[in-house]
């Protein structure tokens, strides 16, 4: 598989061409851009922004729409692996200053390659970049950043530099965005809304989750060293009683509803949930009165 963007083929001799260098005041590399069309070439559509600098969104990418002087058109951009500057309408798995989890497609002897979505154009993660040397086909929890001496748009793994270690902004209980990475003898090691270092402990997960996993979740503690305590449900859950602790439990795995109410056969309540019905009442008692579930007549839903 070839590492140079898909765009060079579209492309003339080098001296057709601007470098980064000669957009970096204005063009912000590695996120969306919204330019507007200048002019026509063999090789596809010149955009321009505010100031008139102008990159190349080749051919295979133009659409019929964009043929006219001042037309607006949103895009990435990026460079290939001659420093030169590139529009896509393509949408990556992930931009600049973000964490992803992403797949190796190819190792060679300046690094590992992870599919970033744009085809033709894999994501380069330096050996120097490297938390542990990473094979084809892994899966590897990564950030994104403009490496300042290449001018190129590159991941790391050694991702705990890039965690903010100030949490000014959060608080205990306070509903958050985390990616999930990987999993270890405490549970799973998370990132919180793209800036802070957080962890999920095994026995506070009571549903399936896996790395890469998207989710919302609740800040259950801010600890001294600048990590988070995560929890998968609001606060108040860690307060019920057993009974009720299991309840949520199932729950939680089967999508949010349980088919039983207080009307329920006591030995279909003793089959799903191994208690009397007595005990299953007064369970579903507390978790109502904390507002953690919303009883109706087919049975039991989780309040979200």
């Amino acid at each position: 598989m070839s590492h140079k963007s898909v765009s060079c083929d579209f492309f003339s001799k080098a001296h057709d061409l601007l470098t980064y260098d000669q957009y970096k005041s204005m063009l912000n590399i590695g996120f969306y851009n919204t330019l507007q069309y200048g002019r026509e070439t063999r090789h596809g559509v010149y955009l321009q922004d505010a100031e008139g600098q102008e990159v190349l969104l080749p051919r295979s990418e133009v659409s019929d729409d964009l043929n006219e002087e001042g037309a607006e058109i949103e895009v990435f951009l990026y460079t290939d692996s001659e420093d030169r500057l590139i529009a896509t309408t393509l949408h990556p798995k992930v931009i600049r200053n973000e964490f992803a989890f992403l797949q190796v497609v190819e190792v060679s002897g300046v690094g590992a390659f992870l599919d970033w979505g744009l085809k033709g154009k894999d994501l380069l993660v330096p050996f120097s970049e490297q938390q542990q040397k990473m094979k084809k086909g892994e899966w590897h929890l990564v950030y994104v950043y403009l490496d300042e001496l290449t001018n190129r748009l590159v991941a790391s793994g050694k991702i705990n530099r890039f965690f903010e270690k100030q949490m000014m902004e959060l608080k205990t209980g306070e509903e958050v965005e985390i990616l999930v990475g990987r999993q270890t003898d405490l549970g799973f090691n998370v990132v919180v809304n793209n800036r802070y270092k957080g962890l999920i402990y095994a026995n506070e997960i009571f549903q399936t989750i896996r790395p890469g996993f998207r989710l919302k979740a609740y800040v259950a503690r801010i600890r001294e060293d600048g990590k988070l305590d995560i929890s998968l449900r609001p606060p108040g859950y860690a307060k019920v009683e057993p009974n009720a602790e299991k309840i949520l439990e199932l729950l939680n795995q089967n999508g949010g509803f349980l088919g039983l109410t207080d009307k329920s056969d006591p030995e279909l309540i003793k089959s799903q949930l191994s208690m009397s019905k007595k005990t299953f009442k007064k369970a579903i008692g507390t978790l109502y009165k904390k507002r953690l579930i919303r009883l109706e007549d087919g049975g039991i839903f989780l309040n979200k």
